[in-house]
């Protein structure tokens, strides 16, 4: 005896709903951007116009931050308790040549009372966070992630402190090239994550300056800080490198595009 099959009946037009609501019942609204995201010809030729003028509004302005970062440093070093030199590196980008300023400074390895004293201080804090309240789980998870990571340069360095292969000469201009690759490179990545969204010309051209300006007007005076620390010992470079480097400039790049996200957008009278 053949066997019929039958076919699940088609599920109710209202269930389809479900798949927008959140595990609480709520409705998931779909996000403001996604309502004004839309790629017509002329939002795409004035994004890419703007990219082209920024990128080359800054690349004709890199000799004259270079030579403000040399002051700064300069200024920093005649004010700040700090033993280290200024040195120029020279870099070439096709027809343009840079002078790029860089912090020179001796290496200094952690002695028994530097690394005593960090491994107490850390000890310290982790401590500290089991009494945080419970809404600051957040931070408490931060923290021990910080610690962790300096804990494993205590480890390193109590255990093979010579064969540390970094000087903080080396990692300080790794830090202002980084910095000033990262600053020419904003145009572009606010031209793939911002400039495609309909807030205006004015906006995106006022968000992409305002970010370029705080980032180059931040990274000297980080480069400085972080020099005052490494001259008490290459002890806290890996801390320094992947919590306060980089990543921390990322962070304020992160921090501007939310804000400029945050703006208004055109009206669909002037977006026509």
């Amino acid at each position: 005896m053949r066997k019929s099959w039958q076919t699940s009946p088609p599920m109710p037009a209202a269930t389809d709903s479900i798949r927008w609501r959140g595990h609480r019942g709520g409705v998931i609204a779909m996000h403001r951007a996604l309502h004004h995201f839309r790629l017509d010809p002329m939002l795409l030729l004035s994004s890419i116009s703007l990219l082209v003028l920024c990128t080359v509004l800054w690349f004709l302005l890199l000799p004259v931050i270079c030579h403000y970062w040399n002051q700064i440093f300069a200024l920093g070093l005649r004010l700040l308790p700090l033993h280290a030199r200024l040195e120029v590196a020279s870099y070439s980008l096709g027809f343009l040549r840079l002078a790029v300023p860089c912090l020179r400074m001796e290496p200094v390895l952690p002695n028994l009372r530097v690394w005593t004293l960090s491994c107490l201080a850390a000890l310290v804090v982790l401590v500290a966070t089991f009494f945080l309240p419970s809404k600051w789980l957040p931070i408490v998870y931060l923290i021990r992630s910080v610690l962790a990571l300096h804990a494993s340069a205590l480890i390193y360095f109590a255990l093979w402190p010579a064969s540390f292969p970094h000087t903080p000469s080396s990692y300080l201009e790794g830090l202002t090239t980084a910095g000033l690759a990262l600053i020419s490179i904003l145009p572009l990545l606010f031209a793939l994550t911002y400039y495609i969204f309909d807030f205006g010309l004015f906006k995106k051209a006022g968000l992409t300056a305002m970010t370029m300006v705080h980032l180059t007007m931040f990274l000297p005076v980080q480069l400085l800080l972080q020099a005052l620390v490494l001259q008490q010992s290459v002890l806290f470079m890996p801390l320094l490198y992947i919590i306060f480097g980089i990543p921390l400039d990322i962070v304020v790049i992160v921090a501007f595009y939310s804000w400029g996200m945050s703006w208004a957008f055109r009206s669909p009278g002037l977006a026509k």
